[in-house]
């Protein structure tokens, strides 16, 4: 099989590899919202051309235009279908272009979507995904795999084991680093090359991310901790904004400068990627041809330095009754009451502590602050968290939303939230910011909620975001949102078994006005079941209503309550009869849940204070034996 020739012509020398594939693309005019792995059935003489100018230039072998290439990246463009031909396409265009001498790499890249424990995507399904794509490249005629630009060890270990499942074409596996030699999640490029080599990888390498001049720093790194050979593909230089138009600035000579140094180092390939053009791979070639025979050539393996990881005592994760005087609560069987109370607009939180104190005084449970409501601009949730548990003794529930803070961001808050009081989180998803007070900000979203409560399950396990052992679990109470009334109940279903597998230890609910619907998303639930607080929302007028049933996500008033709303036209009047819907609703989820969650309009407290007087007092006390 021609595959197998790679480490054979690496054992007489070194190998040039080609440049950026997207680069040369856009160069010609495609557009970069385009699916430039499409252009393999669509344009297959655009691509053909680029491999053409990077045979010319001397690379050894090609990549095919498949990067993308995945069902998960594919769909979006509604070719989730179409991942054998695609590959397949893209592998025979490669091999047209490269003759007879110039060898074809499957390129393989990330599936560009978050998988476990991160993500809902399963390890089984990655590597299933990884596995179809490996088996096209390989039916096309690519002569070794080269997965390129992972940023997480695990999903490069599904996609090792994925290609080993579906070929035995040679594999160079290459992560993304940072300038500080890690990965975006924290592992060290020690730990990176010691794992590929463990998992398989017939090379170990680096790519994209960073210049030359901190990728070499990396390679230096990595050679000590793997017997393999070694592969580097760095970005030609950091990208900068110019004139509107992020451009790469490594010229050629200096990409070849840097060559000569990486092959010097011991890197058996060198390529280029984000902004590497025909020029620079042109440069590498003749830094190549003047590297000594001696050094070209693929030394005996030698015995790698070998990781001493910390070890660390076995983290016990903290029972759940004992995290929170509101858990103690849930556990304990008694009705548990919580009140929503939104930051100020403002820097001065006095008033909004004035309500927390008067919901203290009058026995509720636990506030519970949101985060950044309907992407509004307020203080910081956490902000006000801290300030209640300083001046009150109320506990808090702090919403804690995936909007506005990438994974490590997320996870230094998450760290240090008990440390700062705060116990009860709940996890949401957020608003996106196009539904609030600045619609052009920007969101992140590296995962939604199921990820987050990921996350946070890890530390309360002792496991930071990168798998690592810390050297004690957080103590974190584990809240999420359901909406009983989803349109998609099937789907509501389904992410809230996830969310009680991730960790979740209580839900709370979206507002309930028809209790038929929360019983029925209760039966649905039976088997997987945690306390529940059901969510009332006192209406206001029956513009109020309509407003919550047509323009707010996750909302549903029933005609019933629209109706009796209608009918109470004036101010006063439409007050009350949403004070009387509210205690009605609550009276009738009473027995179905562990508490309610009281979400007064305009920040309301007597509103709030007059519904909870509903709950039946023999709720409140613990149940016997509990």
């Amino acid at each position: 099989m021609a595959g197998r020739h790679l480490l054979e012509r690496l054992s007489r020398g070194v190998l040039v590899g080609d440049g950026a594939m997207g680069t040369m693309l856009y160069a010609k005019g495609v557009y970069i919202n385009r699916c430039f792995d499409e252009l393999n059935l669509t344009e297959p003489d655009l691509v053909r051309g680029v491999h053409s100018g990077y045979v010319e230039a001397g690379a050894d072998f090609l990549e095919t235009n498949t990067f993308g290439a995945n069902t998960f990246k594919l769909e979006p463009h509604g070719l989730g279908d179409r991942v054998p031909e695609i590959n397949r396409q893209g592998a025979e265009i490669a091999r047209e272009a490269a003759g007879e001498e110039v060898l074809v790499a499957g390129a393989i890249g990330p599936l560009g979507v978050p998988i476990e424990p991160i993500g809902r995507i399963a390890f089984e399904e990655a590597r299933a995904g990884f596995r179809d794509q490996a088996e096209a490249l390989a039916e096309g005629g690519a002569d070794f795999l080269i997965m390129e630009t992972f940023h997480r060890l695990e999903e490069m270990r599904e996609a090792i084991r994925g290609a080993r499942e579906a070929t035995d074409l040679p594999l160079v596996a290459q992560m993304t680093l940072t300038e500080e030699n890690a990965t975006a999640l924290g592992d060290p490029a020690a730990q990176v090359a010691a794992r590929l080599e463990e998992w398989g990888a017939d090379v170990v390498g680096l790519n994209c991310s960073v210049g030359p001049r901190p990728m070499l720093k990396a390679l230096e790194v990595v050679r000590e901790y793997t017997a393999r050979p070694l592969s580097v593909m760095p970005n030609a230089g950091m990208p900068r904004l110019v004139e509107g138009r992020y451009l790469y600035l490594s010229s050629p000579d200096y990409f070849a400068k840097y060559a000569r140094r990486f092959f010097q180092a011991g890197a058996k390939i060198v390529g280029g990627c984000c902004g590497t053009t025909p020029d620079h791979i042109r440069a590498v070639a003749a830094a190549a041809r003047a590297i000594p025979r001696k050094t070209a050539a693929l030394e005996p393996a030698r015995t790698p330095v070998r990781l001493s990881p910390k070890v660390l005592p076995e983290a016990k994760a903290v029972p759940s009754r004992a995290k929170s005087a509101f858990a103690e609560a849930l556990a304990s069987g008694r009705f548990a009451v919580s009140v929503e109370v939104s930051p100020p607009r403002g820097p001065d939180p006095a008033r909004v502590l004035e309500r927390i104190r008067l919901l203290e005084e009058a026995g509720v449970d636990a506030v519970n602050i949101p985060d950044g409501p309907r992407a509004s601009a307020r203080m910081s949730s956490l902000a006000l968290a801290v300030l209640a548990g300083q001046e009150t003794g109320i506990e808090v529930i702090l919403h804690y939303c995936c909007r506005d803070r990438n994974l490590l961001g997320m996870q230094s808050d998450l760290l240090g939230a008990g440390p700062l009081g705060i116990r009860n989180l709940l996890i949401v998803t957020g608003d996106p910011p196009k539904m609030g007070d600045y619609p052009d900000a920007t969101a992140v979203f590296d995962v939604d909620s199921i990820g987050l409560l990921q996350i946070a399950g890890r530390l309360n396990h002792g496991q930071d975001i990168a798998g690592n052992p810390m050297s004690q679990p957080t103590a974190l109470h584990l809240g999420v949102g359901v909406n009983p009334a989803a349109v998609n109940l099937d789907e509501e279903v389904r992410r809230f078994e996830y969310k009680v597998e991730a960790g979740a230890e209580y839900a709370l609910t979206q507002p309930v006005y028809d209790v038929s619907v929360l019983e029925r998303f209760i039966r649905r639930t039976e088997h997987c079941r945690i306390p529940t607080l059901a969510g009332i929302l006192p209406l206001r007028s029956h513009r109020n209503a309509e407003f919550l049933s047509n323009e707010v996500p996750g909302m549903e008033v029933p005609r019933s309550i629209l109706d009796r709303m209608k009918a109470a036209p004036t101010g006063a009047e439409g007050r009350e009869e949403g004070i009387a819907i509210a205690k009605e609703a609550l009276r009738e989820c009473a027995p179905m849940v562990q508490g309610v969650y009281v979400m007064p309009p305009f920040g309301k407290i007597d509103v709030a204070l007059e519904v909870v007087a509903a709950v039946p007092p023999e709720l409140r006390a613990p149940k016997q034996g509990m």
